[in-house]
Parts: C-alpha cells; sequence; structure tokens
C-alpha cells in the first residue's frame, strides 16, 4: 500500500507518521508515504497555486494547472480521493475498501477549495468527513488514511483488534477498562473478574447497546433491523 499526500504543506502530515503503531508499520514496509506538492508544478513565475474566482465571491481558489500537471504525472491506476465538505461521508466500510487498494492519492485543498474541473478530471471518490468546514484537506486525509491504515494486515498487533471495535457493526464498541481492578474506589462490572466469558460477551453487548441508545440512537436502530433479519 501507497499514500501520496498531494498538498502545499507535507510538514503537517509528515509528523504524523514519526511515532507509535504508524511509524512501525511504515519501517516493517507495510505502506510508504510520498508527497507531490502542486506549487511544484506551477507555471506561474512566482509558483502561484491561486487565484480570484470567475463570476466573483470571496476568497481565492486552487487553479487547475497546477494540479492538473502534479496529477498528470501519477502513474495509471492510482485511485484519487478529494476530501471536501460536499462529498459522501467516510466510514469504516470504506476504510475496510480501500485497505485493498495498492495506491490512494489524497488531494488536500486550501484557501475556497480546489477548481471544480480538477475534481471532474481525476477523483474516483469525494469524501467529508463531517458536516463543518476546516482550513484545508490535510486534516480530513491523515483522519481517512489512519482509518484505512488500522485495517491493512499486520499493522496492529493483534487483529481481534479490529473485531470488537465501533462501527464493526451498528453497535458502539463496549466500555474498556484497564488494571488495577479498583482506581480512586471505583471499581470495574464484577462479572468481568469471574472469568466466564460466555457472561462477559453478553455483558459487554448489553453495554453496548446501552451506549449505543444514548451516543448514538441512529445506529441501534440499524443494530435491531439487523438482528431481526438475521433471526
Amino acid at each position: 500500500m501507497r499514500f501520496t499526500y498531494v498538498t502545499l504543506f507535507s510538514n503537517l502530515i509528515e509528523g504524523y507518521f514519526q511515532d507509535s503503531i504508524l511509524k512501525r508499520a511504515i519501517e516493517s514496509g507495510k505502506f510508504e508515504v510520498a508527497y507531490l506538492n502542486p506549487r511544484d508544478y506551477s507555471a506561474s513565475k512566482h509558483s502561484k497555486v491561486d487565484d480570484t474566482a470567475v463570476g466573483g465571491g470571496a476568497g481565492m481558489v486552487m487553479t487547475p494547472q497546477p494540479l492538473f500537471d502534479a496529477l498528470n504525472t501519477l502513474e495509471k491506476g492510482a485511485y484519487i480521493i478529494f476530501a471536501a465538505p460536499v462529498g459522501k461521508q467516510f466510514t469504516q466500510n470504506d476504510a475496510k475498501r480501500l485497505a485493498l487498494k495498492e495506491h490512494i492519492v489524497f488531494v488536500s485543498g486550501r484557501y475556497e477549495g480546489i477548481d471544480e474541473r480538477v475534481i471532474e478530471s481525476f477523483a474516483d471518490e469525494v469524501f467529508s468527513i463531517g458536516d463543518y468546514v476546516l482550513t484545508g484537506g490535510e486534516l480530513p486525509s491523515l483522519v481517512m488514511s489512519d482509518a484505512i491504515v488500522r485495517n491493512i494486515d499486520g499493522v496492529l498487533g493483534n487483529s481481534e483488534s479490529l473485531e470488537y471495535e465501533s462501527f464493526e457493526t451498528p453497535l458502539l464498541e463496549a466500555p474498556s477498562f484497564g488494571k488495577p481492578a479498583i482506581y480512586e474506589q471505583m471499581g470495574v462490572p464484577s462479572e468481568y473478574l469471574k472469568g466466564n466469558h460466555s457472561k462477559i460477551l453478553a455483558l459487554k453487548l448489553a453495554m453496548s447497546e446501552c451506549k449505543t441508545k444514548y451516543f448514538r440512537p441512529e445506529q441501534l436502530l440499524k443494530h435491531k433491523i439487523r438482528t431481526s433479519y438475521e433471526k
């Protein structure tokens, strides 16, 4: 797996891969990272990548020429993703599906956005990570790539970790408790200490349902519908 980030500010992304699981995954060859700066492809005398919007409006827009030239250097088969508030919401299913790709390119916009002709010409998919606006596309690109990398075989030390995470099913993940069993006079559910795995799983399911009902009630409805079909 290879990620290429098309960004004006690669330094915003590079540091994220310098520690922890992602650093070890790169060192072990599970995936690699590269960068393309549209400014390096600008035909402008001063390497400009933005201009005023045709038709007026506030702010500047990333112009097509530098991005066209940068993206045209990619080899055939690269899967190009744009981050934009108008895109489809990125989900865990998308992360699992995209983890099977060989080369994903994330294009990060800046200013008031990217000239629509670039998106129409190159986008394989357009994703949003939420109903809010950010300064640029670097953070959404990192969020998506982090979620994708976790689903690459061998990246996580324990593959079972993926099975019980939130959004692997409609239910949210059950609460987690670390040792010691009692801290600041607060304990963990007593069933966790008895070693009966079937009862522990039943308790975790009940807590998942409670947590989902409180935080994401629409997900609980999906769970009930799915369960009724399975019966």
